[in-house]
């Protein structure tokens, strides 16, 4: 399998599969959106577009980076996600890296969106594939995201060598500058747990797919092989 790891600015066509990484903190808090019940998540094109499909759906659950605004209902946080039950709800995600990442390579054939808590079931579902070629997306710091990168280079080697360790993939991640600004509190919306949660490797049992539905980029979780169904997931309670 060839890899690249490109920036989301540094993409000039639409790759045939495609894995967005988004460890710090869009695509950890859209796992446990789904372990928290959500149906899918729609990722929105601006937060004009969030709010506007808020709007039109107000049964819908909508987050964004940063601190609370009018209009939403959440923060971008995995540590303040956990505790809210969104039983068949559709979340509304619109975040500086992550959904922009996955909205840069709609028409890709095959969209996954990753982090550490996917990591796993992203590389068996990548090996079931069986693709020539895989494109990482590194959202963060304009590509430069370590935190990101590492997890991209776990995923590729996981698919690849059933036996990788995650240690040192881990070691980068929890050393990026992504993971200092977490926990010293220099980005807004952040609890105490989020860098501890986004470094939880393999913590859910299923990878997921982004795939345009109409006009909307909708991803979904999907499970497969000996990993069993998303209700086995931890933390599926809250």
């Amino acid at each position: 399998m060839e890899t690249r790891f490109v920036g989301t600015a540094e993409l000039v066509e639409a790759p045939s599969v495609a894995v967005v990484v988004d460890v710090m903190r869009a695509f950890t808090v859209a796992a446990w959106a789904f372990v928290q019940g959500a149906e899918k998540i729609v990722l929105a094109e601006s937060l004009g577009d969030a709010l506007a499909l808020k709007a039109r759906h107000p049964d819908w659950v909508a987050l964004k980076d940063g601190p609370s605004a009018p209009g939403f209902d959440m923060v971008n946080s995995p540590g303040l996600l956990r505790s809210v039950a969104l039983g068949g709800r559709t979340v509304v995600q619109k975040t500086t890296a992550g959904t922009v990442g996955a909205l840069a390579v709609k028409e890709a054939s095959l969209v996954l969106c990753a982090g550490f808590v996917v990591a796993e079931a992203t590389a068996r579902l990548l090996q079931t594939r069986e693709s020539d070629s895989v494109t990482f997306v590194i959202t963060g710091e304009d590509g430069q995201a370590d935190e990101d990168l590492a997890c991209a280079q776990y995923i590729a080697r996981r698919a690849t060598e059933a036996r990788t360790d995650a240690a040192r993939f881990l070691r980068r991640a929890a050393e990026s500058r992504a993971a200092a600004e977490l926990a010293e509190g220099v980005r807004q919306g952040v609890h105490p747990d989020d860098v501890a949660l986004c470094l939880e490797v393999d913590r859910f049992p299923f990878a997921m797919v982004a795939t345009l539905e109409g006009s909307l980029m909708v991803l979904r979780p999907r499970c497969g092989g000996p990993l069993g169904g998303l209700s086995s997931a931890p933390g599926g309670s809250g």
